[in-house]
């Protein structure tokens, strides 16, 4: 069995890690997860990675943090350079699901667009509706996405039930909707680089409260 390995993930990535982890077999994975609603206030997910770090430290020698750069300006960077871990590359999750090269044309067919994952496509209103008001006062749509013209929805898993939802939310802010499959993209090649192959066959569990 290879020595366990630590992986502190936005809990925005905690399906798609898991359902990687089961894939590949990965038993020597184990996953802590932190709230994904501090991506609603970047500033602290440094803090808190560091909090995370130091509190597993003793039980495991190597951790590696599942998120990109998310909004920090660098903070993360900092934070893992002083704590001796290392992260997933990129700047967010829909660069690193749909891949540098693929996300860099999107961004540029049209710079105006707003992108959901699976995760957000399931938890739109918690996460998108409800933390900017619009449930209570719709006519703050223009205010605050006036400026898009596209919603792209990047999937990880064909579902047709979050493939509606993706739809519905492109409605509701009246953007035009397009869908790009993904899968798993640079996640699960990052995390392949990290934790290799495993037997296949074996299951087990490590997710952490």
């Amino acid at each position: 069995m290879p020595e366990p390995i630590l992986v502190i993930a936005c809990g925005a990535l905690a399906l798609e890690i898991d359902a990687l982890r089961r894939n590949w077999d990965w038993r020597h994975l184990h996953l802590k997860c932190i709230d994904a609603k501090l991506h609603n206030r970047p500033a602290e997910i440094p803090g808190r990675l560091r909090k995370e770090i130091r509190r597993h430290r003793a039980s495991y020698r190597k951790i590696f943090v599942a998120y990109a750069d998310c909004g920090t300006a660098g903070g993360i960077d900092q934070v893992l350079a002083e704590e001796g871990a290392e992260r997933l590359e990129g700047a967010h999750c829909y660069e690193f699901f749909a891949g540098r090269t693929r996300f860099a044309e999107l961004a540029g067919a049209e710079p105006g667009t707003f992108y959901l994952t699976d995760f957000l496509a399931r938890h739109f209103d918690r996460f998108v509706i409800q933390p900017l008001g619009l449930d209570r006062h719709p006519e703050l749509r223009d205010a605050y996405f006036g400026n898009y013209r596209k919603l792209v929805y990047l999937s990880q898993t064909r579902d047709e039930s979050l493939l509606e939802s993706a739809a519905l939310a492109a409605a509701r802010l009246k953007l035009e909707f397009e869908h790009v499959h993904c899968g798993y993209g640079e996640l699960e090649t990052s995390l392949a680089l990290h934790f290799g192959r495993s037997n296949h066959g074996q299951k087990d569990s490590h997710i952490l409260a």
